[in-house]
Protein backbone atom coordinates (compact mmCIF):
# COMPACT_ATOMS: atom_id res chain seq x y z
CA UNK A 1 0.00 0.00 0.00
CA UNK A 2 2.90 2.29 0.96
CA UNK A 3 4.06 2.16 -2.56
CA UNK A 4 1.11 4.08 -4.02
CA UNK A 5 2.31 6.64 -1.41
CA UNK A 6 6.04 7.50 -2.08
CA UNK A 7 6.07 10.44 0.03
CA UNK A 8 7.06 10.90 3.65
CA UNK A 9 4.91 13.19 5.55
CA UNK A 10 6.62 15.02 9.15
CA UNK A 11 3.41 16.17 11.14
CA UNK A 12 4.62 18.53 13.50
CA UNK A 13 2.41 19.88 16.47
CA UNK A 14 3.56 22.48 18.68
CA UNK A 15 1.36 22.34 21.88
CA UNK A 16 1.66 23.73 25.26
CA UNK A 17 -1.21 23.10 27.91
CA UNK A 18 -3.82 21.16 25.73
CA UNK A 19 -4.67 18.24 27.89
CA UNK A 20 -8.43 18.78 26.76
CA UNK A 21 -7.63 18.85 23.04
CA UNK A 22 -4.29 17.11 22.27
CA UNK A 23 -6.26 13.37 22.23
CA UNK A 24 -8.93 14.62 19.69
CA UNK A 25 -6.02 16.45 17.73
CA UNK A 26 -3.50 13.15 17.60
CA UNK A 27 -6.79 10.93 17.13
CA UNK A 28 -7.59 12.82 13.98
CA UNK A 29 -3.77 12.86 12.77
CA UNK A 30 -3.28 8.48 13.34
CA UNK A 31 -6.73 8.55 11.72
CA UNK A 32 -5.99 9.32 8.33
CA UNK A 33 -6.07 7.51 5.37
CA UNK A 34 -2.19 7.83 4.28
CA UNK A 35 -0.11 4.88 5.47
CA UNK A 36 1.22 5.93 9.72
CA UNK A 37 4.61 3.49 8.15
CA UNK A 38 4.86 6.94 6.15
CA UNK A 39 4.04 9.57 8.58
CA UNK A 40 6.20 10.74 11.44
CA UNK A 41 4.08 12.65 14.32
CA UNK A 42 6.64 15.15 15.70
CA UNK A 43 4.73 17.42 19.34
CA UNK A 44 7.05 19.80 20.10
CA UNK A 45 5.88 20.98 23.67
CA UNK A 46 6.31 24.01 25.54
CA UNK A 47 6.90 22.22 29.12
CA UNK A 48 3.09 21.67 29.64
CA UNK A 49 1.96 22.16 33.55
CA UNK A 50 -1.06 19.83 33.00
CA UNK A 51 -1.66 16.14 31.29
CA UNK A 52 -0.44 16.87 28.21
CA UNK A 53 2.52 14.92 28.44
CA UNK A 54 1.05 11.86 30.09
CA UNK A 55 -1.11 11.78 26.92
CA UNK A 56 1.40 12.16 24.65
CA UNK A 57 3.67 9.36 26.77
CA UNK A 58 0.66 7.14 26.35
CA UNK A 59 -0.03 7.60 22.78
CA UNK A 60 3.71 6.80 22.05
CA UNK A 61 3.87 3.34 23.60
CA UNK A 62 1.36 2.77 20.66
CA UNK A 63 2.60 4.37 18.12
CA UNK A 64 6.45 4.99 17.34
CA UNK A 65 6.61 7.35 14.54
CA UNK A 66 5.08 9.94 17.86
CA UNK A 67 8.21 11.75 18.97
CA UNK A 68 7.80 14.04 22.13
CA UNK A 69 10.22 17.17 21.57
CA UNK A 70 10.50 19.60 24.05
CA UNK A 71 10.46 23.23 23.94
CA UNK A 72 11.62 25.61 26.24
CA UNK A 73 10.56 28.56 24.55
CA UNK A 74 7.26 27.17 24.66
CA UNK A 75 5.33 29.45 21.69
CA UNK A 76 4.73 28.36 18.38
CA UNK A 77 7.58 29.42 16.22
CA UNK A 78 10.43 27.70 18.38
CA UNK A 79 8.65 24.46 18.64
CA UNK A 80 8.00 24.71 14.98
CA UNK A 81 12.06 25.07 14.47
CA UNK A 82 13.10 22.86 17.10
CA UNK A 83 10.85 19.86 14.98
CA UNK A 84 12.42 21.48 11.55
CA UNK A 85 15.60 21.29 12.47
CA UNK A 86 14.67 17.25 13.29
CA UNK A 87 12.38 16.34 10.20
CA UNK A 88 12.96 13.57 7.93
CA UNK A 89 10.02 14.35 5.24
CA UNK A 90 9.51 15.14 1.99
CA UNK A 91 6.23 17.55 3.15
CA UNK A 92 6.03 19.11 6.62
CA UNK A 93 2.45 19.91 7.90
CA UNK A 94 2.24 21.98 10.67
CA UNK A 95 -1.35 20.90 12.72
CA UNK A 96 -2.79 22.83 15.98
CA UNK A 97 -2.97 21.22 19.23
CA UNK A 98 -6.52 22.64 19.12
CA UNK A 99 -8.08 21.66 15.99
CA UNK A 100 -9.05 18.85 14.39
CA UNK A 101 -7.84 17.62 10.19
CA UNK A 102 -10.43 15.37 8.19
CA UNK A 103 -9.24 12.05 7.90
CA UNK A 104 -7.97 12.75 3.53
CA UNK A 105 -6.07 15.81 5.17
CA UNK A 106 -2.68 14.98 4.68
CA UNK A 107 -3.74 12.48 1.33
CA UNK A 108 -5.48 15.57 -0.24
CA UNK A 109 -2.20 18.11 0.83
CA UNK A 110 -0.09 15.88 -1.09
CA UNK A 111 -1.89 15.79 -4.09
CA UNK A 112 -2.32 19.16 -4.23
CA UNK A 113 0.85 20.07 -3.62
CA UNK A 114 1.80 17.34 -6.24
CA UNK A 115 -0.82 18.48 -9.01
CA UNK A 116 -1.44 22.07 -8.29
CA UNK A 117 2.61 23.59 -8.50
CA UNK A 118 1.68 25.13 -5.22
CA UNK A 119 4.44 25.00 -2.77
CA UNK A 120 2.29 25.45 0.33
CA UNK A 121 -1.28 23.98 0.67
CA UNK A 122 -4.37 24.75 3.28
CA UNK A 123 -8.06 24.73 3.48
CA UNK A 124 -10.73 26.28 5.03
CA UNK A 125 -10.80 26.08 8.77
CA UNK A 126 -14.45 25.73 10.45
CA UNK A 127 -14.07 27.56 14.08
CA UNK A 128 -16.79 25.54 16.18
CA UNK A 129 -17.96 25.92 20.12
CA UNK A 130 -18.35 23.53 23.10
CA UNK A 131 -20.77 25.51 24.89
CA UNK A 132 -23.23 28.85 23.96
CA UNK A 133 -20.56 31.28 24.66
CA UNK A 134 -17.37 29.51 22.60
CA UNK A 135 -20.11 28.82 19.45
CA UNK A 136 -21.08 32.25 19.38
CA UNK A 137 -17.42 33.40 19.75
CA UNK A 138 -16.94 30.98 16.69
CA UNK A 139 -19.43 32.26 15.09
CA UNK A 140 -18.03 35.86 15.32
CA UNK A 141 -14.94 34.71 14.20
CA UNK A 142 -16.05 33.26 11.23
CA UNK A 143 -17.77 36.51 9.94
CA UNK A 144 -16.66 39.51 7.95
CA UNK A 145 -17.65 41.85 9.94
CA UNK A 146 -15.63 39.87 13.04
CA UNK A 147 -12.79 39.31 10.82
CA UNK A 148 -12.78 41.44 7.89
CA UNK A 149 -12.28 39.45 4.74
CA UNK A 150 -9.83 36.18 5.82
CA UNK A 151 -10.52 33.91 3.55
CA UNK A 152 -9.46 30.74 5.16
CA UNK A 153 -12.29 31.69 7.66
CA UNK A 154 -14.98 33.52 5.70
CA UNK A 155 -14.88 31.39 2.40
CA UNK A 156 -15.26 27.77 1.78
CA UNK A 157 -16.13 26.09 -1.64
CA UNK A 158 -13.74 27.37 -3.28
CA UNK A 159 -10.61 26.84 -4.46
CA UNK A 160 -7.60 29.68 -5.08
CA UNK A 161 -4.21 30.90 -4.65
CA UNK A 162 -4.11 33.10 -1.45
CA UNK A 163 -2.21 34.97 1.05
CA UNK A 164 -2.02 32.90 3.98
CA UNK A 165 -4.00 29.46 5.06
CA UNK A 166 -4.19 27.86 8.33
CA UNK A 167 -2.24 24.53 9.37
CA UNK A 168 -0.40 24.38 6.35
CA UNK A 169 1.49 21.78 4.33
CA UNK A 170 4.83 22.81 2.56
CA UNK A 171 7.52 21.03 0.38
CA UNK A 172 10.81 20.50 1.86
CA UNK A 173 11.96 22.88 -0.84
CA UNK A 174 10.38 25.84 -0.04
CA UNK A 175 11.25 25.38 3.78
CA UNK A 176 14.89 25.35 2.82
CA UNK A 177 14.27 28.20 1.12
CA UNK A 178 12.30 30.33 3.15
CA UNK A 179 14.66 29.04 6.58
CA UNK A 180 12.87 28.85 9.58
CA UNK A 181 10.16 30.72 11.53
CA UNK A 182 10.75 34.04 13.12
CA UNK A 183 11.17 33.49 17.02
CA UNK A 184 9.46 36.64 17.96
CA UNK A 185 6.30 36.32 16.76
CA UNK A 186 3.81 34.71 19.37
CA UNK A 187 1.01 35.27 17.15
CA UNK A 188 1.03 35.89 13.14
CA UNK A 189 4.28 33.84 12.91
CA UNK A 190 2.20 31.87 10.14
CA UNK A 191 1.31 34.99 8.53
CA UNK A 192 4.79 36.21 8.29
CA UNK A 193 6.00 33.03 7.12
CA UNK A 194 3.68 32.45 4.25
CA UNK A 195 4.41 35.91 3.79
CA UNK A 196 8.12 35.33 2.83
CA UNK A 197 7.32 31.96 0.63
CA UNK A 198 5.20 34.17 -1.58
CA UNK A 199 8.34 37.09 -1.60
CA UNK A 200 10.21 33.96 -2.86
CA UNK A 201 7.77 33.28 -5.81
CA UNK A 202 5.97 30.52 -3.74
CA UNK A 203 2.59 29.64 -4.15
CA UNK A 204 0.01 29.04 -1.69
CA UNK A 205 -3.66 27.02 -2.14
CA UNK A 206 -6.85 27.69 -0.31
CA UNK A 207 -8.06 23.86 -0.98
CA UNK A 208 -12.07 23.31 -0.39
CA UNK A 209 -11.31 19.65 -0.18
CA UNK A 210 -8.88 20.14 2.80
CA UNK A 211 -10.72 20.81 6.08
CA UNK A 212 -9.57 21.19 8.99
CA UNK A 213 -11.67 22.46 12.69
CA UNK A 214 -10.77 24.63 15.22
CA UNK A 215 -12.45 25.15 18.64
CA UNK A 216 -12.60 28.55 19.37
CA UNK A 217 -11.80 30.17 22.68
CA UNK A 218 -14.15 29.72 25.22
CA UNK A 219 -14.73 32.69 27.42
CA UNK A 220 -14.72 36.61 26.72
CA UNK A 221 -11.37 37.08 28.83
CA UNK A 222 -9.51 33.99 26.38
CA UNK A 223 -10.98 35.90 23.11
CA UNK A 224 -9.55 39.89 24.27
CA UNK A 225 -6.02 37.92 24.85
CA UNK A 226 -5.66 35.99 21.71
CA UNK A 227 -6.81 39.61 19.30
CA UNK A 228 -5.29 41.64 21.60
CA UNK A 229 -1.76 39.24 20.77
CA UNK A 230 -3.04 39.54 17.29
CA UNK A 231 -2.71 43.38 16.85
CA UNK A 232 0.47 43.63 18.97
CA UNK A 233 2.74 41.25 16.78
CA UNK A 234 1.17 42.44 13.81
CA UNK A 235 3.20 45.52 14.35
CA UNK A 236 6.41 43.48 13.61
CA UNK A 237 4.95 42.18 11.18
CA UNK A 238 4.30 45.18 9.57
CA UNK A 239 7.77 46.55 10.37
CA UNK A 240 9.38 43.42 8.43
CA UNK A 241 6.85 43.35 5.47
CA UNK A 242 4.74 46.63 5.37
CA UNK A 243 3.17 44.90 1.99
CA UNK A 244 1.40 42.12 4.01
CA UNK A 245 -0.88 44.21 5.27
CA UNK A 246 -4.22 44.94 4.26
CA UNK A 247 -6.51 47.68 4.95
CA UNK A 248 -9.27 45.66 7.26
CA UNK A 249 -5.96 44.96 9.76
CA UNK A 250 -5.97 48.63 10.01
CA UNK A 251 -9.57 49.24 10.96
CA UNK A 252 -9.77 48.50 14.37
CA UNK A 253 -6.63 50.19 15.72
CA UNK A 254 -8.15 53.51 13.57
CA UNK A 255 -11.06 52.64 15.68
CA UNK A 256 -9.41 52.59 19.12
CA UNK A 257 -7.09 55.69 18.11
CA UNK A 258 -10.49 57.77 17.25
CA UNK A 259 -12.53 56.53 20.23
CA UNK A 260 -9.14 57.82 22.41
CA UNK A 261 -9.09 61.06 20.42
CA UNK A 262 -12.10 61.85 21.11
CA UNK A 263 -12.28 61.52 24.53
CA UNK A 264 -8.99 63.50 24.62
CA UNK A 265 -11.29 66.30 22.77
CA UNK A 266 -14.05 66.03 24.92
CA UNK A 267 -12.20 66.80 28.19
CA UNK A 268 -11.16 69.79 26.52
CA UNK A 269 -13.66 70.91 24.14
CA UNK A 270 -18.07 70.56 23.96
CA UNK A 271 -18.10 69.39 20.45
CA UNK A 272 -15.41 66.51 21.51
CA UNK A 273 -18.92 65.00 23.56
CA UNK A 274 -20.77 65.13 20.03
CA UNK A 275 -17.80 63.15 18.20
CA UNK A 276 -17.24 60.57 21.03
CA UNK A 277 -21.30 59.91 20.97
CA UNK A 278 -21.15 59.76 17.16
CA UNK A 279 -18.27 57.39 16.83
CA UNK A 280 -19.75 55.44 19.38
CA UNK A 281 -23.22 55.63 18.35
CA UNK A 282 -21.92 54.43 14.39
CA UNK A 283 -20.33 51.75 15.54
CA UNK A 284 -23.65 50.30 17.80
CA UNK A 285 -25.33 50.33 14.96
CA UNK A 286 -23.10 48.81 12.27
CA UNK A 287 -22.52 45.99 15.01
CA UNK A 288 -26.25 45.63 15.91
CA UNK A 289 -27.17 45.35 12.26
CA UNK A 290 -24.23 42.69 11.84
CA UNK A 291 -24.83 40.71 14.98
CA UNK A 292 -28.63 40.54 13.36
CA UNK A 293 -27.64 39.65 9.52
CA UNK A 294 -25.72 36.86 11.57
CA UNK A 295 -27.93 35.84 13.86
CA UNK A 296 -29.94 35.33 11.33
CA UNK A 297 -28.19 33.41 9.11
CA UNK A 298 -26.50 30.76 12.07
CA UNK A 299 -29.22 31.09 14.94
CA UNK A 300 -31.15 33.84 16.98
CA UNK A 301 -29.58 32.25 19.84
CA UNK A 302 -26.35 34.33 19.32
CA UNK A 303 -27.77 37.28 19.00
CA UNK A 304 -27.50 38.54 22.54
CA UNK A 305 -23.63 37.46 22.69
CA UNK A 306 -22.63 38.36 19.45
CA UNK A 307 -22.41 42.07 19.92
CA UNK A 308 -20.63 41.48 22.70
CA UNK A 309 -17.73 38.96 21.07
CA UNK A 310 -17.44 41.36 17.67
CA UNK A 311 -16.30 44.92 20.39
CA UNK A 312 -14.05 42.49 21.63
CA UNK A 313 -12.25 41.13 18.80
CA UNK A 314 -12.30 44.53 17.21
CA UNK A 315 -11.13 46.74 20.52
CA UNK A 316 -8.60 44.40 21.49
CA UNK A 317 -7.02 43.83 18.13
CA UNK A 318 -6.80 47.22 18.50
CA UNK A 319 -5.69 48.31 21.69
CA UNK A 320 -2.98 45.73 20.88
CA UNK A 321 -1.95 47.03 17.66
CA UNK A 322 -1.96 50.39 18.97
CA UNK A 323 0.41 48.93 22.34
CA UNK A 324 2.74 47.16 19.53
CA UNK A 325 3.12 50.20 18.08
CA UNK A 326 4.45 51.79 20.91
CA UNK A 327 6.53 48.77 22.12
CA UNK A 328 8.44 48.40 19.17
CA UNK A 329 8.69 52.48 17.76
CA UNK A 330 12.49 51.76 17.38
CA UNK A 331 12.36 48.41 15.28
CA UNK A 332 11.09 50.02 12.07
CA UNK A 333 14.66 48.68 10.57
CA UNK A 334 15.15 45.53 12.23
CA UNK A 335 13.69 43.63 8.79
CA UNK A 336 15.17 40.57 9.99
CA UNK A 337 13.55 39.42 13.75
CA UNK A 338 14.72 36.26 15.37
CA UNK A 339 14.89 34.35 12.67
CA UNK A 340 17.33 31.42 11.93
CA UNK A 341 18.26 30.06 8.63
CA UNK A 342 18.97 26.43 7.77
CA UNK A 343 23.01 26.35 6.86
CA UNK A 344 23.05 25.13 3.38
CA UNK A 345 22.97 21.70 3.33
CA UNK A 346 22.04 21.42 6.76
CA UNK A 347 19.05 19.08 5.64
CA UNK A 348 19.19 16.03 4.34
CA UNK A 349 16.18 15.02 2.57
Amino acid sequence: MSAQFPKIITIILPVRNEGNYIRSALEAVLAQDYPLVKMEILVADGMSSDNTRAIISEYQGKYPNIILLDNPGRIVPTGMNIALKQTRGDIVIRVDGHCIIAPNYVRKCVEHLENDEADGVGGPMETIGEDKLSETIAVAMSSPFGVGNSAFRTISGKTMLVDTVPFPAYTMAIIQEAGLYDEELVRNQDDEYNYRIRELGGKLLLAEDVRSKYFSRGSFNKLWKQYFQYGFYKVRVLQKHPRQMSIRQFVPPLFVLSLLGSIILALVTSWGWIALLSIIGAYIVANLVASTITAAKKGWNHFLLLPIAYAIIHLSYGCGFLTGLFKFWNRWRDKRGKVSFYPENSVDN
